[in-house]
């Protein structure tokens, strides 16, 4: 989902930083209650799965129609179009980048307050049931950031990274 790169120059020297994979410094250190009750609701199209959105995420419906217009009703991977949309719409940044699905998601799974997350549960539950469909790798995944958390994170301890990647 994520780009594998942090940073990329463009033609016009510009450079554009991949916000999804430097936002670390964001995540809790306590341990979170877990997120519950977006099990419980069945999957929707995307359209109807982000509605509860609209007051939350800046132009959340017209880039769900985006997404789902860029892709296939065919998969390669056994999704439907509506799950490869979901996660397409996940992957897409707005402007500001955090008015992004994706930057305020995460805001919400970080948050103490679960109850933030409720108007997220129809888009989760279709975004995850895609995420389990997907195969399985096992892979080492290095994480870069322009800052020093080593004493955020103590050897030997347990923790939660709750964001998406």
């Amino acid at each position: 989902m994520a780009s594998a790169n942090y940073s990329k120059a463009s033609s016009t020297g510009h450079v554009t930083v991949n916000h999804r994979v430097s936002d670390i410094k964001n995540e809790p250190i306590i341990m979170l209650s877990p997120i519950e009750g977006y099990e419980d609701n069945p999957i929707l199209p995307l359209e109807i799965s982000v509605e509860s959105l609209e007051a939350i995420v800046t132009n959340i419906a017209r880039n769900a129609w985006i997404a789902k217009e860029r892709t296939s009703e065919k998969t390669s991977d056994d999704l439907t179009q509506e799950e490869s949309a979901a996660i397409h719409l996940y992957t897409m940044e707005w402007k500001p980048a955090n008015n992004s699905l994706y930057a305020l998601l995460n805001a919400a799974l970080r948050s103490e307050d679960r109850d933030c997350l409720v108007p997220y549960f129809y888009y989760l539950k279709l975004l995850l049931s895609a995420l389990w469909k997907l195969p399985s790798v096992r892979k080492t995944v290095w994480r870069g950031v322009k800052a020093d958390l080593s004493e955020q994170y103590s050897v030997g301890k347990i923790f939660v990274w709750w964001g998406f990647r």
